[in-house]
């Protein structure tokens, strides 16, 4: 798979999301796991710069990207069962979105010798989305 950036997260996102329901759909398996698997790591990249910049503490890399691998897998794990999604695509989601979210964060931080929320700006791809809902991007729907 080639390279997995903010655009395709922020579309993969409001498709499962906003245009969705968020998680109170009902269980319908019609997201593909590539789909879900975007919508998961553009939302676990939220909820891992929330949770960072609230405790406020600089984190190495590999740290950091394991957090936000774990952020990232809750999200599937959430969208695997409200949506309907069979183990393998679950498991093939979690794969997807680990690797995703780490490209994420990547583009987002690389340059840096280490995560700093003291010393970088909010991403803009997470501006309109209000801190603290959640990890909610333009609303509360998850």
């Amino acid at each position: 798979m080639g390279l997995f950036d903010w655009g395709q997260a922020q579309d993969a996102h409001q498709e499962v999301y906003q245009q969705n329901g968020g998680y109170d759909e009902p269980n319908e398996a019609k997201f593909s796991h590539e789909l879900v698997a975007g919508a998961a790591a553009f939302a676990g990249m939220k909820k891992f710069e929330d949770h960072q910049r609230e405790k406020g503490e600089p984190v190495n890399h590999a740290f950091a990207k394991e957090l936000l691998a774990g952020f990232a897998g809750g999200e599937v794990d959430k969208l695997a069962e409200t949506k309907g999604m069979d183990l393998y695509d679950k498991e093939r989601a979690h794969h997807q979105a680990k690797e995703n979210a780490s490209q994420l964060y990547d583009q987002q931080y690389g340059n840096q010798d280490q995560y700093d929320p003291n010393n970088t700006e909010y991403p803009q791809q997470f501006q309109n989305s209000g801190r603290g809902n959640q990890g909610g991007y333009g609303g509360n729907n998850y």
